[in-house]
């Protein structure tokens, strides 16, 4: 029974907040219309294309329909890869919790398959159903390439739109959920974390679900149908376009299908060629799926630059086509390959309670709460800037080898890996789930010692999926914005004219904006949801004793209620602003709006996500005592636990809510901005236009 509450808890979550998106998705589907229809004033004659002027294109009407459909096609599939990840990981806890009686090893084999199925089913279907848009929009738009890719744009923004609201509701939930069972259950009432007498607790398990697996599922996938998008709109206007080469032309979808190959074979290697024996073994095995991915998925890249690309080609450079060679653009998928395994690492280093900074986390409690939240924040900013210089590098060498191209291929690169990546990070939910079923069904410590174990390897891996994810919006975002100045027939981005730099300022404040939502959202959740906690302790007689059953269909009431109403403000504020902007201050404010937020949007993200991420595994780290050091910080229920257990409360919100939502934050509105810049150039800039 105990295993049967989250599953249902999460599926009648998940239809409630889609009925919510789906009146949202239905509203924005009739603005795309209506805005790109009157870019033309609805007409149906054709007209010269924007790029090439001796050529003509469709008319701008059925940019309009066909937009809308990849809206819906990009939103839908969003919808439907996070639900159906969802329902994979709530059958495969369980099955997790029953693998660890028979040890380690058999558990970790369950949980990682899990993850595997979602990641394979997630990177399949957005590479399926892309390829057959593009077909089937085809068939109307023959030889006008260029209108098809810039229609075909829609389908990054439905995904990362839907995604917008599965990580910010989704977060929202888990984490009022989270930081209820523990300051009321374990600081307080010094019992252990799933402890079935604690109400929040399947609110708590349902969260995870929610939140760590459907909304990083389509987090991801929006990811990648952008980075998708914004390497065909670039090609679609290079040589590949012009002379219609359509092998060539579908080269980022190659990339991604050598991708989904690639882990296929690395997968291999965690659940056949190797087998897990001992605890310490967990985290290893991980870190190998990442390296085994990244050479694997090189070798790859160099087979399809060499097959499926001419020697030469030209690449469409800010108004002016420039000469690459097939090696250049390997070297581009290459360096934001490999840009991402130095990011996974790095995250690692900061995040795991295996290196020293995650250590001095923990040692920081003895002295309380004050100075372990003091270590964790320090720890946070610095872990920002490796990444930092490994997206700057990759940004460099792409944009100086392919241009903007280049730099939309090496966001691809980071994601080619998406499968491997999602079934490390999914890994971590599954097996936070599986410890906890083991709890609440009262099953042996030693069976939860192991569920710990993996959980804690989970932490991290999460974690790396974050940065991940982070990384690749950086750099798919700027190319969605170099498409953008160049759509909006912007011929330079002059920071030190007043339009632009009002809006680098305003762009730079909004991921702050944005984080004061979501972290006070989940904070008036949490508030409700302690109150609750502390209500039926306190009131419902041998509830301590584990005589009587929580009420634990409040808990989840409050959770879902909060979740749903929480997530429309900060989803407005992303949507909206684009438009606003775009439409009152013009082209010219919008594109240092994305800039801004481009800019600071990633070092917060980073750096919120790290910093939750190691407070995490501080207090993970004192409650395993697998060291002698960590010993003399436990047991669990000492101050030192206590103070690590607060820290982990603060960084929930940072990791698991504003963290990964920021990076969805500054790859949505350029990818809005893209899709809505044929109106903003012709309509844009009313304020302007009256002073």
């Amino acid at each position: 029974m105990v295993y049967i509450l989250p599953r249902f808890g999460a599926t009648s979550f998940l239809f409630t907040e889609y009925k919510y998106v789906g009146l949202f998705m239905g509203i924005f589907a009739i603005l795309i219309f209506l805005f790109l229809g009157s870019v033309e004033g609805f007409s149906t004659k054709s007209q010269p294309c924007h790029y090439i002027k001796d050529q003509t294109c469709k008319p701008a009407l059925a940019n309009a329909i066909f937009s809308t459909i990849a809206f819906v096609l990009g939103a839908v599939t969003s919808l439907v890869s996070g639900f159906l990840g969802m329902k994979i990981a709530t059958y495969a806890n369980a099955r997790t919790t029953l693998e660890a009686r028979k040890g380690v090893g058999k558990a970790f084999i369950t949980a990682f398959r899990a993850g595997a199925v979602m990641g394979f089913l997630l990177a399949a279907s957005g590479l399926l159903v892309l390829y057959i848009a593009i077909n089937l929009f085809g068939i109307y738009y023959g030889d006008d390439w260029e209108g098809l890719f810039e229609a075909i744009t829609g389908y990054g923004l439905g995904g990362s739109s839907m995604a917008l609201f599965g990580r910010v509701g989704g977060g929202i939930y888990t984490k009022a959920a989270d930081v209820g069972a523990d300051l009321v259950g374990k600081v307080e009432r010094n019992i252990p974390e799933d402890d079935p007498r604690n109400p929040a607790v399947i609110a708590d398990n349902v969260g995870d679900n929610v939140g760590d697996i459907a909304g990083m599922g389509s987090d991801l996938f929006g990811s990648y149908a952008e980075s998708s998008c914004a390497a065909l709109v670039v090609a679609s206007i290079s040589s590949f376009g012009i002379n219609h080469e359509f092998t060539p032309m579908v080269y980022p979808l190659l990339v991604s299908s050598v991708g989904i190959i690639a882990c296929l074979i690395t997968t291999l290697f965690a659940t056949d060629f190797f087998e897990i024996k001992a605890v310490d073994e967990i985290e290893p095995a991980l870190k190998k799926q990442l390296i085994i991915s990244t050479i694997v998925m090189t070798i790859g890249i160099a087979l399809i630059s060499w097959l499926g690309l001419p020697y030469t080609f030209t690449i469409f450079n800010f108004g002016v086509q420039k000469t690459v060679q097939s090696w250049q653009l390997f070297l581009c998928v290459a360096v934001g390959l490999w840009a991402g395994l130095v990011i996974g690492f790095v995250t690692e280093y900061y995040t795991s309670n295996a290196y020293s900074p995650v250590q001095d986390v923990a040692d920081s409690c003895r002295t309380g709460a004050a100075t372990n939240v003091i270590f964790g924040l320090a720890l946070g900013y610095k872990s920002v800037i490796i990444p930092i210089f490994a997206i700057a590098f990759s940004i460099f060498l792409s944009f100086s080898l392919a241009a903007m191209y280049g730099v939309a291929v090496a966001a691809l690169g980071m994601l080619s890996t998406i499968a491997t990546g999602l079934a490390i990070d999914a890994y971590g939910p599954i097996s936070d789930n599986a410890g906890g079923i083991a709890e609440m069904a009262g099953m042996s410590h030693r069976i939860r010692e192991r569920t710990d174990a993996l959980d804690a390897a989970g932490n991290t891996t999460a974690a790396i999926g974050k940065g991940f994810a982070i990384g690749s919006a950086a750099l798919v975002s700027l190319a969605l914005f170099g498409a953008f100045v160049s759509r909006a027939a912007i011929s330079t981005v002059d920071v030190l004219t007043p339009k632009v730099f009002i809006g680098l300022i305003v762009g730079a404040m909004l991921p702050y904006w944005f984080s004061a939502m979501t972290m006070k959202s989940v904070g008036s959740a949490a508030l409700k949801m302690v109150e609750e906690v502390r209500r039926q302790f306190n009131n419902i007689p041998g509830l301590m004793e584990g005589t009587t059953k929580p009420d634990y269909a409040t808990c989840v009431k409050i959770s879902t209620d909060a979740s749903i109403k929480e997530m429309i403000p900060p989803g407005a504020l992303v949507m909206l602003t684009p438009l606003i902007v775009g439409i009152l201050f013009g082209v010219e404010t919008l594109s240092g709006v994305l800039a801004g937020a481009l800019v600071s949007g990633v070092q917060i993200a980073i750096s919120a996500s790290n910093t939750g991420g190691a407070w995490d595994n501080a207090k993970k780290y004192i409650e395993a005592g697998v060291s002698e050091h960590a010993r003399t910080l436990g047991p669990k229920g000492s101050d030192p636990h206590k103070a690590a257990v607060i820290g982990d409360t603060i960084g929930d919100p940072l990791k698991d809510t504003s963290g990964p939502s920021l990076n969805i934050l500054i790859k949505l509105m350029a990818v809005e901005s893209l899709v809505f810049a044929p109106f903003f150039a012709a309509h844009g800039g009313i304020l302007f236009k009256w002073l």
